[in-house]
């Protein structure tokens, strides 16, 4: 087997040292076939811009025999061209001064590697100016640049430096279009899609890919990817984890599939793909290279109903309005990969976008860091008490199992706590059961109301029901409306709970249980 190429984003490196690749070459021939000449691409982190990049840029080098048994080697006339690559990653933006030097000398070690001498003196769009100038007179020359946002989302949260690097960068891209006539291709990618008013004022004729169908699966592995270059992986792992290859590649999917940008083609994580299998074991891969902080901040400060958050509904608008001094929830959790499109219904031209959360991954981390930041716990300790948690359920120990949650509300600290207690009550208990190892459903519907939460275990029902003060109303609540009558015949035990909250502890106050029947 050959090995698997965990953090490496060079293309020739992949090739020359026998790692895998996922032939992604068939996608760059149809970018090719379009007869576009700029285009924007915009993925989560970690998603595999950089090597596309790489890949793109060994192309327009002429490097044919890299390629030797890609889709590609024998469908284009290999001609190399000067390729100017700049990965922001690898430049320093600390404060905008800073972003301006770094970007100048960037650019000149570029013209030194070809052999071109720019003029002294000059800024760093004057600097891009000579070279795109000076290599591109012959056959054009070709830009290719990486993570082109990366000095406005890394400063979300100090949005002055935000704003003034984002000003940097809108006069540098301005800089490609007045120099069509030197250009060959360019290709940007990044995470966020910003409003070509806010960065791209100045190159208004990018086109943007990122929600094209016929690009829908150019990063990201597709299930055929999957099980026709990790078969002789997935065979492997069967004694490992005791598992059937078909339950292996269903627990595969719901843990690391789901993420789509056009509702119908559906990709796993390429890097939570590489690590499961260099690991054998399930795992929050992609979620670990970046707790984001800045975000699960903002989530709360909104402090909109967190049930929501994997239900949203959006028009295409929600697409266009990254921006610093607007940040919308929806749209950022879209372009950094934690909600993507589940479904897109079409009325008259009109579209409407299904959003929620991709996979099993990022929802069970996402809702856990929430959790720690409205508890002001750790996760790794929350991960403890969840555990413990579903135990209790499965113990059929309800007792214990509402003694943890009030030790958990014992545990925040006192000005944590959000002018709505209500929702706030709401919002920590909705994540606790979300997060359980159970089958779990929140806000059931009934023929004579809503059930806060219904929970399922092997041979188990729990009926839920909260309220602010008395659990006694809350048990009533249950009997009265017979929330119960849903799951009765089904062979299970039922256990019926009302759990009152009490604002001047600000925990749970009390609970009742009853059997049914009784």
């Amino acid at each position: 087997m050959k090995k698997l190429p965990i953090g490496i984003q060079t293309f020739s490196n992949i090739i020359e040292e026998n790692y895998l690749y996922i032939d992604k070459t068939e996608d760059i021939y149809n970018l090719f076939a379009e007869g576009s000449k700029y285009y924007f691409l915009s993925r989560p982190r970690r998603f595999g811009k950089s090597l596309l990049l790489s890949t793109l840029k060994e192309i327009f080098s002429g490097s044919r025999e890299l390629f030797k048994g890609l889709w590609i080697y024998d469908k284009i006339e290999w001609k190399k061209y000067p390729v100017i690559h700049i990965d922001f990653m690898k430049l320093s933006f600390d404060t905008p001064e800073a972003l301006k030097k770094s970007l100048e000398n960037n650019i000149r070690k570029i013209a030194a590697a070809f052999q071109v001498n720019l003029p002294p003196g000059g800024d760093y769009k004057e600097v891009f100016t000579n070279l795109i100038e000076e290599l591109g007179q012959k056959e054009g020359v070709v830009i290719l640049i990486d993570e082109y946002d990366k000095p406005i989302i890394d400063f979300v949260d100090r949005r002055e430096i935000a704003a003034q690097n984002r000003d940097i960068l809108r006069n540098f891209y301005s800089t490609i279009k007045g120099l069509d006539e030197f250009i060959k291709f360019a290709f940007l990618t990044g995470v966020s899609k910003f409003s070509k008013v806010s960065v791209f004022s100045g190159l208004n004729n990018l086109r943007d890919i990122s929600l094209s169908e016929r690009f829908s699966t150019m990063l990201g592995y597709t299930g055929e990817e999957l099980t026709g270059y990790f078969d002789e992986r997935l065979q492997a792992l069967e004694p490992k984890l005791k598992k059937k290859k078909s339950k292996i590649l269903a627990d595969i999917k719901r843990w690391y599939n789901g993420y789509s940008w056009d509702g119908e083609n559906f990709v796993y994580n390429p890097l939570s793909i590489l690590n499961f299998f260099q690991e054998g074991k399930f795992s929050n891969y992609w979620f670990s290279t970046g707790t984001p902080t800045f975000l699960i901040k903002l989530v709360r400060e909104k402090h909109g109903p967190v049930e929501a958050i994997g239900e949203w509904e959006a028009d295409e608008h929600v697409f266009d309005s990254y921006d610093i001094e607007n940040m919308d929830i929806v749209s950022l959790l879209f372009q950094t990969g934690y909600i993507t499109i589940k479904a897109v219904k079409t009325l008259k031209d009109i579209r409407k976008y299904y959003l929620s959360y991709p996979n099993q991954e990022v929802k069970d981390a996402f809702l856990k860091y929430l959790l720690a930041d409205f508890t002001a716990s750790s996760p790794g300790v929350l991960g403890g008490k969840i555990f413990d948690l579903t135990e209790k359920l499965i113990d059929r120990q309800p007792e214990e199992f509402f003694e943890i949650i009030k030790s958990l509300f014992a545990s925040i600290p006192y000005n944590i706590f959000i002018p709505d207690r209500e929702a706030y009550y709401h919002s920590v208990i909705y994540l606790i059961l979300t997060l359980l190892g159970v089958h779990i459903e929140c806000e059931v519907q009934t023929h004579s109301g809503r059930i806060d939460a219904v929970i399922q275990v092997e041979d188990t029902v729990y009926i839920m029901e909260f309220k602010l003060g008395s659990e006694t109303e809350a048990l009533e609540q249950i009997k009265n409306k017979k929330y119960y009558e849903k799951y009765a015949g089904q062979g299970k035990k039922i256990v019926l709970a009302g759990v009152g909250f009490d604002m001047e502890k600000r925990s749970i106050g009390g609970y009742l249980l009853e059997d049914y029947p009784a």
